[in-house]
């Protein structure tokens, strides 16, 4: 099952106790996949059209538990394609609750974010990237949907997909928040734990490249104290040399793998790291003079 699959079969078995969250909900549910109509008589009525059977159960689920009105399911087969389509229809004056529900209270909020993500949402395996979308059908749905969850701190963004509109994350902490605000706590988790992997392969990776790039530093450095060394050597030989550089330049020929601070107390006169690397300095800058 991808992980869109898992956060929707996670949110659609959960159910709000209170009825104007199951409201806001069902509300999320029609406007995004639905649509309202009136009867010859001025009757509200309610049809959804999904592929997803989970969609369909959670509407009909909610209809009777809100309104417990008789609700109709209709499946149309596909054999060409092997899937099937559901429709679910239902009518009533009552309904007109669901069509005006105003979406105000903060559990309302998440209960109609929850709703949308259900009817047409989807998120990326967290594996491979973080990337959190819900598609709505006008410029005005993907608006609202956008500020209602920019309400819980996010930073939602909107792009225009052919005649659609994407109200979509990409930041990993944020689509955390998002399924916490859905109550989607199983998936949280999950996600919590693939974030916490990649960072650690990250680190990881972090150092090796580091200490790569030190090691790499380090032996080039070594590689050039040798050849200034051995120039100085092979043009004026080392007799001219100070005592101090004499020493360190027959040190580090000697033991050409050795760091600076392992150079300093091989020396006949131990020195720090510091002491060390002044004198590599120096005889650098013999040789370049004597290059030119």
């Amino acid at each position: 099952m991808s992980f869109s699959g898992m956060i929707k079969e996670e949110l659609t078995a959960h159910y709000a106790k209170a009825r104007h969250c199951n409201l806001a909900e069902l509300s999320a549910l029609i406007h995004m996949t639905g649509e309202f109509a009136e009867s010859k008589k001025g009757v509200c009525m309610i049809r959804l059209h999904t592929e997803n059977l989970s969609v369909a159960r959670k509407c009909f689920t909610l209809l009777k538990k809100t309104f417990n009105i008789r609700t109709d399911i209709a499946i149309r087969r596909n054999i060409a394609k092997g899937s099937c389509s559901y429709l679910v229809y239902a009518k009533g004056e009552e309904l007109l609750a669901v069509k005006n529900a105003i979406v105000q209270a903060v559990c309302c909020k998440r209960a109609y974010i929850r709703g949308a993500f259900i009817a047409s949402g989807s998120m990326s395996d967290p594996s491979k990237s973080y990337h959190f979308e819900i598609v709505c059908n006008t410029r005005e749905q993907a608006d609202y949907l956008k500020n209602m969850m920019n309400n819980f701190d996010m930073e939602a963004k909107i792009v225009q997909r052919k005649k659609t509109y994407v109200v979509y994350l990409k930041e990993g902490s944020q689509i955390v928040d998002i399924l916490n605000v859905m109550e989607a706590h199983v998936a949280l988790m999950e996600l919590e734990n693939v974030r916490i992997m990649k960072e650690m392969r990250n680190s990881v990776n972090r150092k090796v490249n580091c200490e790569t790039a030190n090691i790499n530093k380090t032996v080039s450095a070594a590689v050039r104290q040798i050849e200034d060394i051995k120039y100085i050597r092979d043009t004026t030989g080392f007799d001219k040399l100070p005592e101090g550089l004499k020493d360190v330049a027959l040190t580090r020929l000697t033991y050409p793998d050795a760091t600076l601070k392992e150079l300093g107390g091989l020396l006949e006169n131990p020195i720090g790291k510091s002491g060390v690397n002044h004198r590599l300095r120096k005889l650098s800058e013999i040789a370049e003079k004597l290059r030119e």
